[in-house]
């Protein structure tokens, strides 16, 4: 069951990744403010349509990721165990790359791109059940917010993701 379960975290990974990227590099041409125009394109109902698939898969992805107390390793801060991030943080400033395991640094900025991707769903989804409203407008710059902090979360992501690439291929 444990291989099932991670073989499916894989593909949701692979899928939010590409959902998330396309969603992000083509938000600049949806114009979407209080409700969906009457003249929405291509742009607009792929992001509509292509959001909604990336919510389901941020919320399902979000409980593979911290069931059987996964939680920890992406969230220390809720337990208390910042010691590991500490030290991943003492051996930045000594330039080595922190660790992959053990809820560092590293899983820090998953847990909070795991928490940005799912405010950026829900402020989305909150946006389309009240698009025509006067709340829509708050909605949307609320999902505004977190799509940037989602964006920037995600490059942290990368680029760790890439240093232990790196640190790998060294060894």
């Amino acid at each position: 069951m444990s291989t099932l379960t991670g073989r499916l975290g894989r593909h949701q990974h692979l899928l939010l990744a590409l959902l998330s990227a396309w969603l992000i590099l083509t938000s600049p041409w949806v114009h979407m403010f209080r409700r969906i125009p009457g003249n929405a394109g291509f742009l607009d109902y792929s992001h509509i349509v292509l959001g909604l698939v990336a919510s389901l898969l941020a919320i399902t992805f979000t409980i593979s990721c911290t069931r059987l107390g996964r939680w920890r390793l992406y969230f220390p801060w809720l337990s208390g165990e910042l010691g590991q991030v500490a030290r991943d943080l003492r051996g930045l400033a000594n330039r080595e790359v922190p660790t992959a395991e053990g809820g560092g640094l590293f899983a820090l900025f998953e847990g909070l791109l795991l928490l940005a991707l799912l405010a950026t769903a829900l402020t989305g989804l909150a946006w389309l059940l009240t698009q025509g409203s006067a709340e829509a407008v708050g909605w949307r710059y609320n999902h505004v917010l977190a799509a940037r902090g989602m964006a920037v979360m995600l490059v942290l992501h990368i680029v760790s993701v890439s240093l232990h690439l790196l640190d790998f291929i060294r060894e």
